[in-house]
């Protein structure tokens, strides 16, 4: 069976569902409210599972019902979470999102627990999660120096690493350059990569000249930038892209953790990355026909039943 570790947040999510989202300083009304697991980390997680994977889970929550109702919900799943800490001193993570009728969202994140994954934690899990072969998965809702603790040490046990490089801020842009060197696949969205490479929103990228500045500390980089509703690019020896499957769409949250949790299965499966990133594509358009971050990923039995997208 595939193994996929992920390094990543856990948070509870507080989603408001309204007919549009809101403006700077502009209250919308006749809105609904729901509670549900949530977190970069957390959905990545159990999208990997839910895709067929062993999964062993590093994250951290808080000593309050947040936090035992993610543990709970994480066992039930079946994910290993032996590596969780268990902090009282801070709240477990929480995130606000507003989703609109058509699926987009806006999302604020008060992170708790989440900033207590420290490197020496990292540091501490056992030999055994790291030897085995398999997938180390990533994301930046947490400490970037108990990321790249565990992106030295899965690219020390020779495991695949990929780096999701969301949330990127300017400021962390350089450090994950740094990081590169660590790293075998970069999953940004457009705007993430545009971050990385120091350009505007207006900006466009050229994924063969995105793709030589980020290899410059690792020629064996490969990207597979996200695109929303239009597809992926694969950017490996030569640029592929992976068309959309269409689909109507209800809530885009968790979309893209749903692509790399389904990316890391099958790669650690053997995929080649090209078939990888469109059975990633299958997972993250089953997810956005249903409501929730978690509730909605898709099983492994499910990806497998679609029918091949038509070439375009």
């Amino acid at each position: 069976m595939a193994r996929v570790v992920v390094l990543g947040s856990s948070n509870t999510d507080m989603v408001v569902r309204v007919p549009r989202l809101p403006g700077r300083g502009e209250t919308v009304l006749c809105g609904t409210f729901e509670k549900g697991p949530g977190g970069k980390g957390a959905n990545q997680a159990v999208a990997a599972k839910r895709a067929g994977a062993d999964v062993v889970f590093i994250t951290a929550v808080g000593d309050d019902a947040f936090g035992k109702e993610a543990l709970d919900l994480y066992r039930q799943e079946g994910i290993d979470v032996s590596y969780v800490k268990v902090t009282n001193q801070v709240s477990s993570g929480v995130a606000l999102i507003f989703v609109e009728a058509g699926g987009e969202n806006m999302i604020a994140v008060a992170p708790g627990a989440n900033n207590r994954i420290d490197p020496e934690g990292v540091a501490s899990v056992a030999d055994s999660v790291f030897e085995s072969t398999g997938v180390f998965l990533a994301s930046l809702e947490v400490p970037f120096e108990s990321v790249l603790r565990g992106l030295r040490r899965a690219k020390a046990s020779s495991l695949t690493t990929i780096l999701n490089p969301a949330p990127t801020t300017p400021e962390l842009a350089s450090k994950i350059l740094d990081a590169i060197e660590f790293v075998d696949i970069l999953t940004p969205n457009q705007s993430e990569l545009r971050t990385l490479l120091g350009l505007s929103e207006a900006d466009e990228i050229d994924p063969d000249l995105a793709a030589q500045k980020l290899r410059a500390k690792n020629p064996r980089l490969e990207l597979v930038v996200t695109l929303g509703s239009k597809g992926c690019l694969v950017v490996s020896n030569e640029v592929t892209f992976v068309p959309s499957r269409v689909v109507e769409a209800v809530d885009a949250v968790g979309a893209g953790d749903c692509f790399n949790g389904a990316l890391a299965v099958a790669l650690a499966d053997g995929k080649a990355l090209v078939h990888a990133a469109e059975w990633a594509r299958d997972a993250a358009a089953l997810s956005v026909t249903r409501v929730g971050a978690q509730s909605g990923l898709p099983f492994r039995s499910e990806i497998d039943r679609l029918e091949p997208v038509p070439k375009r």
